[in-house]
């Protein structure tokens, strides 16, 4: 396996990667104190991958009664799904977003204003008192091209996370992701105490985001990545245009789950998206993208 790599890159942020763990970290403050964060992010980045290997099989076995896991990020992963759901879920729902949990704990520091880490897409946030970030909300992959990456992405709207607000995780799940999703949904967004939380809450509320429909194709899990966590569980591959009725029952069902997990005190809110239309567990209603 090739070693772990890190780069600068042009606007001060650094860039960490190891097999398939792509990291973007940026931080503010005073310049040596930066510079120390960054240096302790990158040694701890550096035994990622090797903590999590050992530890593969357990990793993609269903989340049971006990941890038996000893590494802690994946005791993280193990904790954020466990609280999410009983229903069948596997440590490795919250992988990015635990290992962003990780690595953001070298910006809690002295000198250090706000601090990021992105691990493809799932992010965590360190704020000083009095200090916020915005962060940017694309919907639907589909749309995405070479064009618009060129020319500049325009999301769909903008979170404002405050250091006051508790966010201090953001992630999103979707059937169009890198990750296999159960359901229908072109994204769930979470924001959440905590990246491990918000990356486990998106993956249990997408999978909720479904109607039954024979048009829509689903596959298993493991026809599609050999050694994929979910088996022979059919994820979803491709979704037609759905009626208008379809997409407000699938977002409901999505948005109920999405609400409790509010409730019991996992996530601070969450939006959902499918085919142009939105719900939050701030509006309970649906609406259309055009129309936010």
């Amino acid at each position: 396996m090739l070693a772990p790599i890190s780069a600068l890159l042009q606007d001060g942020r650094r860039h960490f990667q190891h097999g398939p763990i792509d990291i973007i970290t940026y931080a503010e403050g005073e310049a040596a104190a930066v510079e120390q964060a960054h240096d302790a992010a990158w040694e701890r980045f550096k035994n990622v991958l090797d903590e999590l290997t050992c530890e593969l099989g357990a990793l993609r076995q269903p989340v049971g009664e006990r941890c038996t896991l000893q590494g802690a990020i994946a005791q993280t992963m193990w904790q954020a799904c466990r609280a999410c759901t009983e229903d069948f879920i596997t440590p490795m729902a919250a992988v990015a977003g635990a290992v962003a949990q990780a690595l953001i704990d070298s910006y809690r520091s002295a000198g250090i204003d706000r601090a990021w880490v992105n691990n493809g897409g799932d992010i965590a946030v360190y704020l000083r008192d009095g200090y916020s970030l915005k962060v940017g909300l694309f919907s639907d992959l589909s749309c995405l091209n070479q064009e618009m990456l060129e020319a500049g992405i325009s999301v769909d709207g903008f979170f404002e996370v405050t250091q006051q607000s508790g966010v201090r995780g953001i992630a999103t799940s979707g059937w169009r992701g890198r990750s296999h999703s159960l359901g229908l949904a072109d994204s769930v967004t979470v924001l959440a105490g905590t990246a491990a939380m918000a990356d486990a809450a998106a993956t249990v509320i997408a999978n909720e985001v479904n109607v039954q429909d024979p048009r829509i194709v689903r596959l298993p899990a493991h026809s599609l990545k050999d050694d994929a966590d979910l088996g022979n569980i059919p994820v979803t591959v491709d979704v037609p245009e759905l009626s208008l009725t379809q997409i407000h029952d699938a977002l409901q069902h999505g948005l109920t789950r999405a609400l409790l997990l509010k409730n019991k005190g996992l996530i601070i809110s969450a939006v959902i998206t499918c085919q142009g239309w939105v719900t939050s567990t701030e509006t309970a209603i649906c609406s259309r993208m055009s129309d936010k």
